[in-house]
């Protein structure tokens, strides 16, 4: 795998951290990396990456009931089919991100053939826990 589009949807710059991470180590890697806020994408970026992250902060309750939240949900339904690429997810989180992930798959069904990573974060950091994912998704 050589090129990674890191997508992300953030409300306090906790999620931008957090893709600006992912991106730090990627690229110390040797991959080539693009990160874009949700709000400045172009389908165009799809063409020539191998596999895309999508991250959302989590909305929700404290404890349960987390789901994306509504300029992320009408991203995802606007994207365009991407069976071809490998997908993660990854989200920002106050105490637990509950139903997160499995939402933020809900609406990316049809689009992608799987998720092959999720990654979470309380404040933007990436955690060994998450390189040594990381380390598995890129091979």
């Amino acid at each position: 795998m050589k090129n990674i589009l890191i997508t992300y949807r953030s409300k306090t710059g906790i999620t931008k951290k957090y893709a600006e991470e992912i991106d730090r180590y990627l690229t110390g890697k040797g991959l080539k990396t693009a990160v874009i806020s949700i709000e400045d994408f172009d389908s165009n970026l799809f063409k020539n990456v191998e596999a895309v992250l999508f991250g959302c902060w989590t909305n929700g309750l404290m404890i349960f009931l987390q789901f994306p939240e509504k300029m992320w949900v009408k991203f995802a339904k606007s994207l365009p089919e991407m069976k071809e690429k490998k997908v993660g997810v990854f989200t920002t989180y106050m105490l637990a991100t509950g139903s997160m992930f499995k939402k933020m798959k809900k609406h990316l069904e049809g689009k992608i053939s799987g998720c092959q990573i999720e990654l979470k974060s309380k404040k933007g950091e990436l955690s060994d826990a998450d390189k040594i994912l990381l380390d598995s998704f890129i091979k």
